[in-house]
């Protein structure tokens, strides 16, 4: 049945797959975990109880998406062993060592300190408590450096040196860490996790304060995400542009194919708002345009050459229209992100956050928005780096496994069953405690019923005897 099928294509499905219901909860949970050590400090401070009743509310929410980040990310770490074991073959040395310090350092720091933040409130001290708090919350932090360390190394490699095996090697740890493109990936990615964040936050204050204007925490977590809309959407749309110039500077076909500059421009390049990539033709069709606007943004002149794909080989080209549009739908989600911020600032300034209607509502379509611009993000950067895995060095069809098209197809179509099945049971769920606003003598996760893991638990009033 898939005997016509590419297991390379069939393998990097699986992975695209795999990585896109993962992504989601580390971008929820990073911001989410600082969000929560933001609120335990203004309740230690303020001693409001406005704050520790969101907290225990955003709490119960954190456990959950932690929970299904920690399991889809398991499973996708497998894909490298399974599918593209000569990927891990070649560049294990380096690759394995920076995961295996995000798990020494960021999940063992989690792990150690989760179980206090969920249940330990009432149980330890609450400076004791703020501190686990605040581990979590750096743990977070630590995860992404290092992930992120790994997946830029695959994009701006450095540091390394090939053995005779032809494997590549750690020549120089700190530019293997920190790369040419980590520094500018980081702040993007740890400032689109923040803003996340913000607009699921916002969205719920916003859903509430719709049926009751009135209520004191839907009114604090509105006004806190506003705040962060308002102050980091502009710094990370210039972030991104920096990022861009990184990009620019270090993986130029990529932004050629961001561009959709099929064709040099030695007079300066037009910024193409729209159109449609034709990959067989190399150009775009219907394009919508602004004249020499690219060489402006890019080269910080209207009349800077910029190089098109009409200097690199085809078969080094990557799929131009897939990284066209996912790099216009994260930039069209960061304006509207921006736009939120602004239109809040001014209803903040109006006296009206908490009942404009118009605000509410923009405030609860961009609730996704996040998501989606993050989900954008991933797929221009990983799909930009296409044919290669490691960028320049080592190409897509050399890193995959040989397996048989069959193989892969059925693992694939068994992922997108289970994930579906599970994860949409686990959004299902946080979406209904969402729907509940947070109340007076709010009580975070139980820790006080046992939880049994095999077996039958006895009735209540049934007596068991102690022999058979």
């Amino acid at each position: 049945m898939f005997e016509g099928l590419d297991a390379v294509v069939l393998a990097r499905a699986q992975f695209a797959f795999t990585m896109s219901f993962h992504i989601v909860f580390p971008a929820f949970s990073i911001g989410l975990a600082s969000f929560l050590a933001v609120l335990e400090a203004l309740w230690l401070w303020t001693g409001r109880e406005v704050f520790i009743n969101l907290f225990n509310y955003w709490l119960k929410i954190f456990a959950v998406a932690f929970g299904m980040g920690v399991v889809s990310g398991i499973v996708m770490s497998y894909q490298f062993g399974t599918n593209w074991s000569a990927f891990s073959d070649r560049t294990g040395p380096v690759i394995g060592p920076l995961m295996a310090y995000e798990v020494l350092t960021a999940f063992f720091l989690e792990a150690g300190f989760l179980g206090v933040m969920l249940f330990g409130l009432e149980r330890v001290g609450h400076k004791l408590h703020f501190f686990a708090t605040l581990m979590v919350a750096i743990g977070t932090l630590i995860s992404a450096f290092w992930i992120l360390s790994a997946n830029s190394w695959m994009q701006t490699p450095a540091g390394y040196a090939v053995n005779a095996e032809g494997q590549f090697v750690p020549a120089e740890w700190l530019k293997a860490i920190i790369n040419p493109s980590f520094p500018y990936r980081l702040v993007h990615m740890v400032l689109a996790a923040y803003l996340t964040t913000a607009l699921v936050v916002g969205a719920v204050g916003a859903f509430h304060l719709q049926r009751d204007q009135h209520l004191p925490g839907p009114r604090v977590m509105f006004s806190m995400a506003m705040w962060m809309a308002t102050l980091v959407a502009p710094i990370q749309i210039l972030a991104g542009d920096q990022h861009g110039l990184n990009t620019l500077e270090h993986q130029p076909v990529k932004v050629m194919a961001m561009e959709g500059h099929y064709k040099s421009h030695p007079d300066g390049a037009p910024l193409l708002l729209f159109g449609l990539p034709d990959q067989a033709a190399g150009r775009v069709k219907y394009v919508i345009e602004v004249p020499k606007l690219s060489s402006l943004i890019l080269k910080h002149s209207l009349d800077a050459p910029l190089a098109g794909l009409d200097t690199v080989p085809r078969e080094n080209w990557p799929p131009v229209p897939i990284i066209f549009w996912s790099f216009r739908i994260m930039v069209g989600m960061g304006l509207l992100m921006m736009g939120l911020g602004l239109l809040s600032l001014w209803a903040r300034w109006q006296g009206t956050l908490h009942r404009s209607r118009l605000l509410h509502i923009f405030a609860m379509a961009m609730g996704p928005a996040g998501f989606i611009a993050v989900l954008a993000g991933w797929i221009t950067t990983e799909t930009g780096r296409q044919p290669f895995t490691v960028y320049g060095l080592l190409r897509t069809a050399e890193s995959a496994s040989p397996l048989a098209p069959p193989a892969v197809a059925s693992s694939l179509i068994a992922f997108v069953i289970v994930y579906f099945a599970v994860f949409s049971t686990g959004v299902i769920y946080i979406l209904r405690m969402m729907a509940t606003p947070p109340h007076h003598g709010e009580q975070g996760p139980r820790g006080d019923t046992p939880a049994r893991a095999a077996g039958i638990t006895p009735a209540a009033g049934v007596a068991v005897r102690g022999s058979v």
